[in-house]
């Protein structure tokens, strides 16, 4: 079965919020083996809507619409479903009755424009809301079906799991599952892993498994799918191919899924016993704030100093001010000195020093994207230089990647 997304509301196509649902809602058909190969957005506006879900069903058995089932006037998604399915209006009294409960227990009295959500077209399904107060829909049409669902992100998860996708795969026969593996590396630019896995990819071309690549983040996510009649099959496809792809990058993969840099850099410190500190410059805190993404990442995280003058990477960290002066604030001896007076204040075991131009103008000598990054403890030290592209929150971003991706090559005695 092929199913298309729909994701409603002129913010998206402004730009003020990116289309995650969509994101979602396709990797949620990918799951239960449904294919999906178009996404579309729309503003509010039920002419277009209607318009975009004519297309749809044109080319798909199924579509999922999320958004426009709010309660305010630009909240025409209903409207819109009616006018495509050559239906009209009517209100759904179980529905409205649930809206007027809704309001009641939480002691808050509805606005009476709240009652449109109780409209439905008139041979639709209302699908009960557990969240908010939106009820979701589920209209057949001319051999197809729509699914509409709100596009609060928290609503959408819940009724797609509680309602939409057992419908669908019930509609879908539930014939196959598709599954997918993410490896994630680090260090190494996009082109380079390309290039290092360039025949696996050609041994992959015509067969079940499929493989991309998704940069961004100072991280390169490798992304593994495969399709079969059940997990335990899709699995038993990924597993070589996950195998080969992380014997081909060695210690650039960082790990799987949700591994991160921060989440293996924090399992790192706790499997020693050890704690970290930070110093700062070109990141202004990056560092830090990935480290601590991580709950419990207390039980290692020490601390950590923003110091972008000279002056404070001196009195705070203990940094040579004639260092400073003579190899330029952007050095390797300056990173150096960070990483160390970092772990010496903190009373850590080990520390970490970043030093960088972030841009768009040359900074303590150094011509914009070049960062310097040490890391002190146990007993050694190790720095390495780095050069991004791209503005001023592109390197940032970058810079504090590399910084993790080091003191982990560190952790693992990759790096001396």
């Amino acid at each position: 079965m092929r199913a298309e997304v729909v994701a409603v509301g002129t913010e998206l196509l402004l730009g003020d919020i990116a289309n995650t649902n969509a994101q979602e809602i396709g990797a949620m058909l990918a799951g239960i083996g449904v294919d999906c190969h178009i996404h579309t957005a729309v503003g509010d506006n039920e002419e277009r809507i209607a318009r975009a879900i004519v297309d749809a069903l044109g080319r798909a058995e199924a579509i999922v619409v999320t958004g426009g089932l709010g309660p305010t006037h630009d909240d025409v998604t209903r409207e819109a479903i009616a006018r495509a399915t050559g239906q009209r209006l009517v209100r759904d009294p179980v529905s409205e009755a649930r809206l007027r409960a809704i309001f009641e227990r939480i002691g808050r009295p509805m606005a009476e424009i709240n009652v449109r959500q109780a409209d439905r077209p008139a041979h639709a399904t209302p699908i009960e809301t557990r969240i908010g107060t939106a009820p979701g829909l589920i209209v057949e049409h001319d051999g197809g079906v729509i699914y509409a669902v709100p596009g609060v992100p928290a609503e959408m998860r819940e009724m797609m799991a509680r309602a939409v996708l057992p419908d669908l795969a019930r509609r879908a026969g539930a014939t196959a599952v598709t599954h997918a593996r993410v490896v994630r590396v680090s260090g190494v630019a996009e082109s380079a892993i390309a290039e290092t896995l360039a025949p696996l990819w050609r041994s992959l071309e015509d067969g079940p498994v499929k493989m991309a690549y998704l940069a961004g983040g100072g991280e390169v996510r490798v992304r593994l799918t495969a399709k079969a009649g059940d997990a335990a099959g899709a699995d038993a496809l990924l597993d070589p191919v996950e195998r080969r792809v992380r014997e081909a990058m060695g210690a650039a993969v960082v790990g799987g899924g949700d591994e991160t840099l921060e989440v293996v850099v924090g399992a790192l410190l706790r499997r020693r016993g050890a704690s970290v500190a930070v110093a700062e410059s070109a990141t202004g805190g990056g560092v830090s704030e990935r480290i601590t993404r991580v709950a419990g990442s207390s039980e290692y995280y020490a601390g950590g100093v923003v110091a972008y003058s000279a002056a404070a990477k001196s009195s705070l960290l203990g940094v040579d001010a004639s260092a400073i002066r003579r190899e330029g604030a952007v050095s390797e001896v300056v990173a150096r000195a960070m990483a160390r007076g970092a772990r010496e204040r903190f009373g850590a075991d080990v520390g970490v020093g970043l030093t960088g131009a972030a841009g768009p103008d040359v900074h303590g000598g150094a011509e914009p994207g070049v960062v310097w990054i040490a890391v002190d403890g146990f007993g050694r030290s190790a720095a390495r230089t780095v050069r991004f592209a791209g503005d001023r929150a592109a390197v940032r971003g970058a810079a504090a990647a590399a910084a993790l991706n080091l003191l982990r090559l560190f952790l693992t005695e990759e790096v001396s």
